[in-house]
């Protein structure tokens, strides 16, 4: 069945590849505005959802039949920022979080149909965390702040980009970054 599946993925994307126009040509710049679903984080009360700006630019394209094909190198900035508080008689908790992620991604884009661009890469990132904690009750009060788990993180993203005009489309991506999904809107510069 596997077998059967691939076969079929590759000849619908044969067909749709002697048709298409490539996306992405050598110095074509794109950027994605985008919002996190689903996030590694854990708070239940989150106040700001993963929100995040994301830039490539073409630094080779025709890769494959001279149409097909390119690589990518950019940037990316995302924020996300929540809190929760617990309250019973007698004692109350709150805790706060913010997230910052800066990163530097590379991707190969291929074109499976017109108007498509799919692409999968690496991002090297760094995350800049801070939490601040308090609590009340019969024995006191205590707090706790700072700077709590940054540093350097590699991972894999998949993505796909529609465009509904040759400039403004939709994008997808799953894997590393704030959220797990990200989605939003795209735009060819």
């Amino acid at each position: 069945m596997k077998k059967f599946l691939l076969a079929a993925l590759v000849f619908v994307g044969s067909l749709s590849v002697a048709n298409a126009q490539e996306i992405i040509s050598k110095g074509s710049s794109m950027v994605n505005v985008g919002i996190g679903l689903g996030h590694h984080f854990g708070s239940d009360g989150m106040s700001i959802p993963p929100l995040s700006v994301a830039y490539d630019y073409s630094i080779v394209s025709g890769l494959i039949d001279r149409n097909n094909g390119a690589i990518t190198l950019g940037g990316y900035g995302g924020f996300t920022s929540g809190s929760m508080t617990y309250r019973v008689p007698g004692y109350s908790s709150s805790a706060s979080y913010t997230h910052i992620l800066l990163g530097f991604r590379g991707m190969f884009h291929y074109q499976f149909a017109p108007k498509l661009d799919t692409y999968a890469g690496l991002m090297l990132g760094y995350h800049i965390a801070s939490t601040s904690y308090s609590d009340s009750g019969p024995m006191g009060s205590h707090s706790n702040s700072g700077l709590t788990g940054s540093g350097f993180d590699i991972g894999v993203l998949l993505g796909a980009r529609y465009f509904f005009t040759p400039r403004i489309g939709a994008f997808t991506e799953l894997g590393y970054s704030l959220p797990y999904w990200n989605l939003g809107v795209t735009f060819k510069l």
